[in-house]
């Protein structure tokens, strides 16, 4: 089993998602969970007349403190953990700290951007899953709210029963 797992985190809900499973798998295998942000500069840079602040490498890393330091707050004491904060190109520094730590899994989210939006936007989870030495697991957002949405629909459904 999983001794090692590596979670990207970027305060996005599928990184949230990402991370409850991740501890699911932690507690069943007794394994040690890593928590990875990348302080990555915005991949365009606005040009005209009017371009709003750009943010500077140390406001950068001062957000991805923030993002780790909340992810780590989110994993129960019985799992342990440690939380790791990189600076450069997101995917390329997950994949360095996978080859460098030795971790045998890795589990970050997918905002489900779909394909013709990533060749725009890239995607750090398709760039990790292709290059990666150890399995990715991806968890998507979408997935954790339609399962919110459905636990509501059946309170709902349960509160109106109730009323009849």
């Amino acid at each position: 089993m999983f001794r090692s797992i590596l979670v990207a985190v970027d305060g996005s809900p599928a990184a949230e998602e990402a991370l409850d499973q991740a501890i699911d798998l932690a507690r069943a295998a007794g394994a040690r969970l890593t928590l990875i942000t990348v302080a990555a500069p915005p991949r365009w840079r606005p040009v005209g007349p009017f371009v709003p602040p750009y943010p500077t490498e140390i406001e950068l890393e001062e957000e991805a403190r923030a993002i780790v330091e909340h992810a780590g707050e989110r994993v129960p004491d019985d799992v342990p953990h440690a939380t790791v904060v990189r600076a450069g190109p997101a995917a390329r520094e997950i994949l360095e700290r996978v080859s460098c730590a030795g971790h045998d899994l890795v589990v970050m989210g997918s905002r489900g951007h779909g394909a013709a939006a990533s060749l725009v936007l890239g995607s750090v989870s398709r760039a990790v899953a292709a290059r990666s030495s150890v399995p990715v697991l991806i968890a998507r957002a979408q997935a954790a709210e339609d399962a919110r949405v459905a636990d509501d629909l059946e309170g709902n459904d349960a509160k109106e029963m109730s009323l009849r």
